[in-house]
């Protein structure tokens, strides 16, 4: 008789059951099984082929041994049907009570048909299935005995021996058994994570996470994880529900909690109705007599390594030694000897790289960054794209620009194209660093690639172009948003209109304003003011008047900023009745000038050379305990060089060059132009060179009347 081989034992039991063709279950001759589970006749050995004669088989030492009566196991409970013959009429439908018993035997005689085909391969079919049958009818016995808890449970003991099975047999049996409830428990979990994937609060993380740009494999992983943690939620609560009414049935009936606890451990026995039906081999609910159904095996597999992510390896011995190294590690020691070494005694695979990232990121963040990036040169780690852009993303949330344009050369030099997802990074962080022309350059690869952007990369372009200096490029984006059903936020309809108004643009501002108002959002004092400022920069009092009394009709009350844009309108086109007046209305309903006011007055009056009045308003700015503004410091220097008042003129010239980073190009040529006209031609020149060091022009009239200057230069006047 052919034995098993002794290597037999030693497979492991999860490698058995994955990507085997299913076999026909349907053929294991259920009638039989079922005539021998419902009477106490012995196995009629003589019914077996005289030509196999297996019983003599190591494995199989038959004694007319009776076949017990049938049971139903589920989850460590063992529950009994009474004897009875049940006549045709009940054998009809299979009670749902009995489903967990089928499942099991279903997948149990599948692996052992193909463990015992393995063994024997030269026996027949006919032959396999009576040995099937004893195997079967046996577990069925032992079950009823409760042997088959003892090593379920985690025991490590065998049933004892008898004449019918030889060790071998049973220790394979009892293997088999644990697998099948390990796969049941597995299929379980896997039924209920499917539930919670569909969950409402699951779905809407998913929603907001693809609006904010997660997509692909990234949005996939945080779906597992958000049904994942709300399975375990589940499950916690429930625990705690069970608990309760344990406790609450122990107080009940007078039961202490240590012997309600130890009772709730002891199997319960329940009666059920009779058995009825035959027994229908299948897996998860579906007849897999057909064929067919091993190339649904084959896919559910698949489909298993996604929905049940694998799990990291254990890390015990010196691997966890040199585990603990890394996450202990420093950022100036060389981890790579680390890294190697670990690789080689762990030969990990992407999950259990993962599993290392999270740890180190959770204990050492900064080192976090620097060993992912080494990682991502790693073969087993499985490198894709979403690697890439989780590390872009790290380092542009952090400002590091430069680590961050370094995993983008990777990416080209790896042949790897920038999805969405890292050209959103891109723009976002090249639009913060103010860096137009690779903003421009990620959102323009974002298009190549057939991609929309989003509201955030419309706002970030905006931003940018906004901070460039040029409004007009961020409205045609703005303008594209409303095609696309996309409505712009107010910050970005702000900051457009602040951008069009510091440009002195007022037909954009106007535009600007205009379509806020279509869109929902009303005028605000902020948003009139900017008009105000816009149409006065332009040189159109009138239209910044207008805009101004619309404010007050609007109910908003002036303040201090928006009336010294009203003032600097008259100012530029030298209407100082009207600016007297519209002072003199304001004081009637309560309003005090202040800082702002006072700024834009002395700035008119320094021009108008009337230095005792400008001098006035000084000290009301001094009274109201604030310094001049910087704006202010430039008309008293042009005011003091145009009289020749050399001291004062020199003051506020310190006060300027010690700021000359807020000077604007427009603000070097008012004060070169006040020292040439008040005789410091050397001051003028001085400030000419900072001009130019600051990358600003000169005006070519300037240039010409600089170098007159300089040839009919003269002494410094005196001090009068």
């Amino acid at each position: 008789c052919n034995l098993i081989n002794p290597n037999f034992f030693d497979l492991n039991m999860k490698q058995l059951i994955s990507k085997r063709t299913i076999d026909k279950l349907s053929k294991l001759k259920a009638t039989q099984i079922l005539s021998h589970f419902h009477s106490k006749s012995s196995i009629p050995t003589s019914s077996l082929p005289p030509s196999t004669n297996w019983t003599k088989c190591r494995f199989f030492q038959i004694h007319n041994t009776p076949i017990p009566k049938f049971v139903s196991w589920s989850g460590k409970r063992f529950i009994h049907t009474d004897t009875a013959t049940d006549t045709a009429e009940e054998m009809v439908s299979e009670t749902e009570d009995d489903a967990t018993m089928n499942d099991f035997l279903s997948r149990f005689v599948w692996i052992m048909r193909g463990k015992l085909m393995e063994v024997y391969p030269d026996f027949e079919k006919k032959t396999i299935d009576e040995m099937l049958l004893v195997i079967v009818s046996k577990v069925v016995s032992e079950l009823e005995k409760g042997g088959f808890d003892q090593i379920v449970g985690g025991k490590s003991s065998l049933p004892s021996q008898d004449d019918d099975f030889s060790h071998d047999l049973w220790k394979t049996v009892w293997e088999v058994s644990n697998v099948v409830l390990e796969d049941m428990e597995k299929a379980k979990r896997k039924d209920k994570m499917k539930n919670f994937l569909q969950a409402e609060q699951v779905k809407e993380m998913c929603r907001f996470a693809g609006e904010v740009g997660i997509r692909g494999d990234m949005l996939r992983e945080y779906r597992f994880k958000w049904a994942r943690e709300k399975m375990e939620e589940s499950e916690f609560y429930h625990s705690l529900e069970r608990f309760k009414e344990e406790e609450q049935q122990g107080t009940e009936y007078g039961i202490g909690v240590v012997e309600h606890q130890s009772r709730a451990e002891d199997p319960k026995l329940v009666a059920l109705p009779k058995r009825r039906g035959k027994i229908n081999y299948k897996i998860y609910g579906l007849d897999l007599s057909d064929s067919k159904w091993s190339q649904v095996a084959d896919k559910i597999h698949e489909a298993e390594k996604i929905i049940c992510p694998q799990e990291p390896k254990k890390i015990d011995g010196k691997c966890k030694i040199i585990t603990e190294k890394l996450l202990s590690s420093q950022e100036q020691d060389d981890y790579s000897p680390l890294i190697a070494e670990w690789v080689q005694l762990l030969q990990p695979s992407r999950v259990d790289w993962i599993n290392l990232l999270d740890r180190l990121n959770n204990r050492n963040p900064s080192l976090y960054l620097k060993i992912a990036e080494h990682v991502l040169g790693e073969e087993s780690f499985q490198t894709n794209i979403r690697d890439y852009s989780k590390l872009v993303d790290a380092h542009a949330r952090d400002n590091r620009r430069e680590d961050a344009e370094r995993i983008i050369r990777k990416m080209s030099e790896n042949g790897i194209v920038p999805d969405i997802l890292t050209s959103t990074i891109m723009v976002h962080m090249y639009s913060k660093a103010g860096d137009l022309d690779r903003a421009k350059a990620a959102f323009e690869s974002l298009r190549t690639q057939g991609f929309l952007p989003d509201m955030g990369v419309y706002n970030s372009m905006i931003l940018a172009y906004v901070n460039a200096g040029d409004p007009k490029k961020g409205e045609s984006l703005m303008k594209e948003m409303e095609v696309r059903d996309i409505k712009p936020s107010k910050k970005i309809y702000m900051a457009l209109l602040r951008s069009f108004s510091q440009h002195g643009d007022a037909n954009g501002a106007h535009r600007i304003a205009t379509t806020m108002q279509f869109s929902g959002f009303q005028p605000t004092l902020e948003s009139c003011m900017l008009l105000v400022e816009a149409f006065g920069k332009a040189g159109d009092p009138d239209q910044a008047r207008q805009n101004f009394d619309y404010m007050i009709k609007l109910g908003h009350k002036p303040d201090d900023r928006c009336t010294a844009a009203m003032i600097a309108a008259y100012e530029k086109n030298n209407l100082l009745d009207k600016a007297l007046n519209l002072l003199i209305e304001l004081e009637k309903d309560g309003f005090e000038p202040g800082v702002a006011t006072y700024s834009v007055l002395v700035d008119w009056l320094s021009k108008m050379q009337l230095i005792d009045e400008a001098e006035q308003l000084l000290d009301k700015i001094a009274e109201q305990g604030e310094a001049p503004p910087f704006k202010v410091h430039i008309s008293l220097c042009d005011m003091y060089a145009r009289a020749n008042v050399e001291k004062k003129a020199l003051q506020a010239l310190g006060v300027l060059e010690a700021k000359q980073e807020q000077l604007e190009p427009e603000d070097f040529e008012r004060i070169i132009w006040s020292l040439i006209a008040g005789g410091f031609v050397q001051d003028a020149q001085k400030f000419q060179g900072l001009m130019e060091a600051r990358g600003f022009t000169v005006s070519e009239q300037l240039q010409v009347t600089l170098m007159a200057s300089q040839t009919f230069l003269r002494r410094r006047p005196s001090v009068r």
